[in-house]
C-alpha cells in the first residue's frame, strides 16, 4: 500500500473551478500531497507550488508575484504571514478568472484572521483527518482496525507499519508542533510548560477535563492553562466535545471531554478506541459539514449521578444517534436503554472491536467495521 485517495479529493476539485479552496488539518495529515496531486507532476518542485517556508517563493509573493501559465497555485502555510488575507484576497480578486487557488496549513486557516478584509465568500473550507477504516478498505476488516489503532491515522507512520518508526515519528511531529507551529504562532514563552502539557493530555482522554487540576499539575495559573489547552486545539492537537443536555435528565451542562488527533499515543486500549472512535465520528461530522453545509456537532451525555454515552451525533441541533465504544463484545451498557428512555435521540448503538454482531434488549450491538461501512463514514 504505497498511496491512498483522499475522502475529500473530488470535492476539492469540484469546488476549485468556483471558488478557492483553503485544507486545514493536522501537521503530517497529508495537505500537501493532496494538493500536489492536482497538479502535473505532483512535486514540491512544481513551479505552481508555493511554500511560505521557502525563502524565494516567499520573497516572490511578497512582490505580488506568481508563476507564469499556471491554471492552478498552492499556496502552503501561509497563514505564518500576518496580512495573509490580504495577499491571498488580492491575489485571487486579481487572478480569479485565469488561475485556480489551493491554500493549505497546519494551523486553523478559519481562525488565525489576522487583520485584514474578509474573504468571506471567496473560498470553501475543507479539514482534512488522519486516515480512516473505510479510506483503507471500503469493507474494512478486524486486522484493518488492529492496524488502524496501533499505528494511528497519519499516513506516514501507518503506511510504513514499524513501531520503531512510530516511535520516531512522533517524537519529531511533537517537537515540530511545539517549537514551530506554536512558536510561530501564539509566542508562548513557556515553550517548554506547553511541551509538558502535551505529555499530559493522553492521560486525560475520554474524562471529564479540569483545568484546575491541569493548572495545578503545571503550576500556572488556569487561564493560562485554559488558553494552551485551546492552542492546541487550533494546531489540531487536540478536540474537546461538549455535553448533550435533554430536560428529563440531569445532564452536566459545563464539562468537557478531550481527545487527540492521533490516538495512537494513547497507552490504554479502551481509551485508545474510544479516542478513534471520537476521530471518526468528528471526521463524519466535519465532512458533511464542509461538503453540504448542515450544522453538524459531535457531544457526549452525562447526568449527574455519572451514568454516561460516550458520543451524540446532532444534525442541525438535532440528535440523530448516539454512540457507546467498548474494546469487548459482551454486555450492554446500563446507560443506553436509561438516555434511550428519557432523551429524544433515535438510535443507539455500541461498537466493539470484536466481530458479533447481535441485538441486545432491541439495541445493536456491532463491530466497530461494521458500523463504519453501514453509516457511510468518509
Amino acid at each position: 500500500m504505497n498511496q491512498i485517495s483522499r475522502y475529500i479529493t473530488p470535492f476539492v476539485q469540484e469546488d476549485l473551478k468556483s471558488k478557492m479552496v483553503f485544507i486545514g488539518g493536522p501537521r503530517q495529515v497529508g495537505k500537501t500531497t493532496l494538493a500536489l496531486s492536482n497538479l502535473s507532476k505532483g512535486s514540491q518542485t512544481h513551479a505552481a507550488y508555493l511554500n511560505w517556508d521557502n525563502v524565494k517563493k516567499r520573497s516572490a509573493l511578497l512582490k505580488g508575484e506568481l508563476p507564469q501559465n499556471q491554471p492552478l497555485v498552492i499556496l502552503d502555510e501561509i497563514h505564518k504571514y500576518a496580512q495573509w488575507r490580504n495577499l491571498v484576497k488580492g491575489f485571487y480578486d486579481t487572478y480569479k478568472n485565469d488561475i485556480q487557488f489551493l491554500v493549505t496549513g497546519s494551523a486553523r486557516l478559519d481562525y488565525y484572521r489576522k487583520g485584514g478584509d474578509s474573504l468571506q465568500g471567496r473560498y470553501f473550507y475543507y479539514r482534512l483527518h488522519p486516515l480512516s477504516l473505510m479510506e483503507l478498505n471500503p469493507n474494512p476488516t478486524k486486522p484493518d482496525l488492529e492496524s488502524l489503532l496501533k499505528f494511528g491515522g497519519f499516513p506516514e507512520p501507518f503506511l510504513r507499519g514499524k513501531e520503531r518508526f512510530w516511535r520516531r515519528w512522533q517524537r519529531e511531529r511533537l517537537q515540530k508542533v511545539i517549537y514551530d507551529d506554536i512558536r510561530d504562532l501564539e509566542h508562548v514563552r513557556e515553550i517548554s510548560l506547553m511541551e509538558l502539557l502535551a505529555a499530559e493530555l493522553p492521560h486525560r482522554v475520554g474524562a471529564p477535563l479540569s483545568i484546575r487540576n491541569l493548572s495545578i499539575l503545571l503550576e500556572i495559573a488556569p487561564k493560562t492553562c485554559k488558553k494552551w489547552v485551546s492552542i492546541f486545539d487550533q494546531m489540531y492537537y487536540s478536540f474537546r466535545i461538549s455535553p448533550y443536555g435533554s430536560p428529563k435528565i440531569r445532564a452536566v451542562k459545563k464539562e468537557q471531554k478531550i481527545y487527540l488527533w492521533d490516538w495512537s499515543i494513547i497507552k490504554e486500549k479502551g481509551y485508545k478506541f474510544e479516542n478513534l472512535v471520537a476521530c471518526q465520528l468528528l471526521k463524519y461530522c466535519h465532512f458533511i459539514e464542509d461538503t453540504e453545509g448542515y450544522n453538524m456537532e459531535l457531544r457526549f451525555i452525562r447526568d449527574t449521578d455519572k451514568r454516561e454515552v460516550d458520543f451524540v451525533v446532532l444534525k442541525d441541533k438535532k440528535p440523530i444517534f448516539a454512540v457507546e465504544a467498548k474494546t469487548g463484545e459482551k454486555g450492554l451498557s446500563p446507560a443506553i436503554p436509561y438516555f434511550n428512555d428519557r432523551t429524544e435521540i433515535p438510535k443507539f448503538y455500541q461498537v466493539h472491536l470484536g466481530e458479533k454482531d447481535v441485538l441486545k434488549d432491541g439495541f445493536r450491538i456491532l463491530p466497530f467495521t461494521t458500523f463504519c461501512k453501514e453509516l457511510g463514514m468518509p
